[in-house]
């Protein structure tokens, strides 16, 4: 099952517009760093804003305290193993490449997609997409293939694969080859033809085979670039969702948490603060899930505006952990701290990456 979104709509041929040259196709770029250091005004800023509401302020300790807890967390959830992901995916992009293109480069021709190409997935994730682009004409072969055209494109895919990786148990399933490793990761990687407006066209074998469409990039760009507009506090929300996602078995796709997560932090007041806002973010993006319409069946994802469809009810989840982030918080500001009962609550929403 890919990772990543599709057109709700099967592609018509007769709409096949695709590039004819073998550009290179950038891969993932490396998260920036965090302007994150809790700073004296967002410490005032706060601390007035809290004293005004009758609650206490923050003593200097309490500041650093809260920040370092979040700040902790979201390094704890990190991925750790980047090094060798990156060294798979050039493995199987050299491969391809010297099959499909004739060059020997590692990184012409490939995309990653899914939670990893948004920069949004976090440490113990089990599925890495990964997209690689063929040449044009082979796509006239296999559309006009006797039989399975779709079927017999992943076969022939999935035997260049296995060139590189022999010893590994690869199969084709229905729109990926699946790529499994001993360390629990699976790569799952789509072939796929580029069109003109810079979306994929790619193989599904099921059901007698037929044509999908996905538009990755535009939705990796806009999480970027809100990411970026937001003093990098979009990717740690999403990334902290996951884990919440991961403790409570919230039934929600990644897409629909970073897309949820994309719509909420544009608006919200302190988008622009530091980890010592990172309570009160949770808190109020979970309030922002639990007021979503129980009736609503898909949302728009980022940039592409494709639809991004729901999983099932997880607005009472969220906001059961609305509830429990207001606990979390009355423990932080109660004179004297109660901050052994903060950790707490927050390790019952987030699980064990959560400090103690």
């Amino acid at each position: 099952m890919l990772g990543f979104n599709v057109s709700s709509t099967l592609f018509n041929p007769n709409n096949l517009h695709l590039t004819m040259g073998g550009s290179p196709v950038k891969g993932r770029d490396t998260q920036s760093k965090q302007d994150n250091d809790v700073g004296d005004q967002d410490y005032l800023e706060r601390g007035s804003k809290r004293h005004k509401d009758g609650n206490l302020d923050y003593t200097t300790e309490d500041k650093m305290g809260l920040a370092d807890w979040f700040s902790t967390f979201c390094s704890n959830i990190q991925i750790q193993n980047s090094g060798t992901i990156s060294t798979r995916y050039k493995n199987i992009t050299r491969r391809l490449n010297t099959d499909f293109w004739d060059t020997t480069s590692d990184t012409s021709h490939s995309l990653y997609v899914g939670s990893y190409g948004r920069n949004t997935a976090i440490k113990g994730f089990s599925d890495l997409d990964m997209i690689f682009q063929l040449p044009s004409w082979m796509y006239k072969r296999y559309d006009e293939h006797k039989g399975n055209g779709q079927s017999a494109l992943l076969q022939t895919v999935k035997k260049s694969i296995e060139k590189r990786y022999s010893s590994t148990s690869i199969r084709a399933d229905g729109q990926v080859i699946l790529v499994p490793f001993d360390d629990g990761i699976t790569f799952e990687v789509v072939p796929a033809f580029l069109k003109t407006d810079d979306s994929y066209i790619f193989p599904d074998a099921n059901n007698g085979g037929r044509w999908r469409v996905t538009n990755p990039k535009p939705e990796i760009a806009a999480i970027r670039t809100r990411n970026s507009n937001c003093n990098n506090n979009l990717v740690p929300l999403c990334r902290m969702m996951r884990a919440w996602k991961s403790k409570w078995a919230v039934p929600i796709g990644g897409l629909l948490v970073d897309t949820l997560a994309y719509q909420f932090i544009d608006d919200w007041e302190y988008k622009n603060k530091s980890f010592f806002y990172y309570d009160w973010m949770c808190r109020d993006f979970f309030l922002f899930m639990a007021d979503q319409d129980k009736e609503q069946v898909y949302w728009r994802a980022p940039g592409s505006g494709q639809y991004v469809y729901g999983k099932g009810l997880f607005q009472w989840k969220a906001k059961r952990c609305y509830n429990i982030s207001l606990e979390a918080i009355a423990h932080e500001q109660a004179d004297p701290k109660r901050e052994l009962s903060a950790k707490q609550k927050w390790r019952e929403i987030f699980g064990t990456s959560f400090p103690s």
